[in-house]
């Protein structure tokens, strides 16, 4: 038994995050998970350029190819919508749910769906719909 008397001292001390950026080899593997991703949801490769700011021939390049090195701004958007893809499917059951959530008209976006919010091509339009799903998951 652990008294105050012997016991160890704890460090509660706050930390810094000290997460290292996302490797080539990291966005490369989301670039694939994500045009999978694209499939599911009925994306365009119109659209997917410009959820992921790049010029539609150099998509299709990558989707045929593989990935080239993705810029700081484009490992972002790769990661916010791998974190939407994770959110949906924590929140719906059955995945299918979650596909045509992204889709479908929401209230919360002004009776748009969250597809048409990240059209606005901006990262901030993919981080808005990844923070309300967070929030609807109570991830904090």
């Amino acid at each position: 038994m652990i008294t105050p008397h012997n016991a160890l001292p704890v460090d509660t001390a706050p930390r810094d995050f000290a997460g290292g950026p996302i490797s080539d080899a990291e966005a490369a593997a989301m670039f694939r998970a994500a045009v999978k991703l694209f499939a599911l949801w009925q994306v365009t490769d119109e659209q997917a350029g410009t959820l992921l700011d790049m010029p539609l021939r150099t998509y299709r390049r990558w989707k045929a190819e593989g990935p080239g090195r993705s810029p700081r701004d484009g490992k972002a958007r790769l990661s916010n919508l791998m974190g939407i893809h994770k959110a949906l499917r924590l929140i719906f059951r059955e995945p299918q749910r979650g596909y045509a959530w992204v889709r479908a008209p929401n209230a919360a976006f002004g009776a748009r769906s969250a597809l048409d919010v990240m059209l606005g091509g901006e990262l901030t339009d993919l981080m808005r719909v990844r923070r309300y799903l967070d929030a609807e998951r109570g991830a904090w």
